[in-house]
C-alpha cells in the first residue's frame, strides 16, 4: 500500500489525514508510529514557514517522504491572534479548553457583526534531496459566544460556519473533511501527490 508520514504528534489531525486520505488507497503513519522520533521546534514566524521546518526536518530525519502542516486560527477583530500560537495560546500545554476560553474572554466585548475569523492551514511536501513544495487552504467563520458540538478538536466548538449553519464541531468527520482549511489545502496538494503515488488526478 503507499505510504506517506504525517509530520504531527496530535491524534485530532491524523485522523483527519487519515480520512482524506484513505480515498486515495494511501496509508498515513504519523510521528505516534515511530518511536523516539523528535518534536520540532516550530520557530517560524508563519504557518509556512513552521510547516516547512517541520517537514525537511522529519524528511531528513528519517529520510522519507514527510507531509507538515501548520494551522490555527486567525480571528480580524484580534488582529490575527492566536494565528501561529493557536495550539499554546494559553499556555505551553497544548490545553484546548484552556485556549477557549481565552478567546472567548479576549472577545467578550466583540460585537456579533464583528467576529469573523477564519481557519488557515498551511502544507509542506518534503521528499529527500529535493525542493520543498507548499499550498494553503482557509475555511471563513465567525466565533461564537460558546461552545456548541461534540465533534472535532481544537477551537472547533466556537467556529461557527454560516453556510452551514453549524459550528465545526457540529459537523460530522465526513462533512468536516470536505470544508475544512486542511482539506482545501489538501485539494491543492493532490496534483502534486499525484507525480508520486499516480492518484489518477486530472489537472
Amino acid at each position: 500500500m503507499k505510504q506517506v508520514l504525517i509530520a504531527t504528534k496530535n491524534t485530532g489531525k491524523a485522523k483527519e489525514f487519515e480520512k482524506i486520505f484513505a480515498k486515495y488507497q494511501i496509508e498515513v503513519k504519523t510521528l505516534l508510529d515511530i518511536p523516539g522520533s523528535m518534536d520540532v521546534d516550530e520557530t517560524g514566524n508563519t504557518f509556512e514557514e513552521n510547516a516547512i521546518l517541520k517537514a525537511e526536518t522529519i524528511s531528513k530525519q528519517l529520510d522519507i517522504m514527510t507531509i507538515a502542516d501548520d494551522s490555527g486560527l486567525v480571528i480580524d477583530a484580534l488582529d490575527g491572534r492566536p494565528g501561529i500560537f493557536s495550539a499554546r495560546y494559553a499556555g505551553e500545554d497544548k490545553n484546548d479548553e484552556a485556549n477557549i476560553d481565552k478567546v472567548l474572554r479576549e472577545m467578550i466585548d466583540i460585537p456579533d457583526d464583528d467576529r469573523s475569523a477564519k481557519f488557515y492551514c498551511a502544507l509542506a511536501f518534503s521528499v529527500p534531496d529535493k525542493k520543498t513544495i507548499t499550498v494553503s487552504g482557509t475555511c471563513a467563520g465567525k466565533i461564537l459566544r460558546e461552545r456548541k458540538g461534540e465533534n472535532g478538536f481544537g477551537y472547533d466548538p466556537i467556529f461557527y460556519i454560516p453556510d452551514k449553519g453549524l459550528t465545526m464541531a457540529e459537523l460530522s468527520s465526513s462533512e468536516k473533511n470536505l470544508i475544512s482549511h486542511r482539506a482545501n489545502a489538501l485539494n491543492e496538494l493532490r496534483f502534486i501527490l499525484n507525480d508520486f503515488f499516480d492518484l489518477g488526478e486530472q489537472k
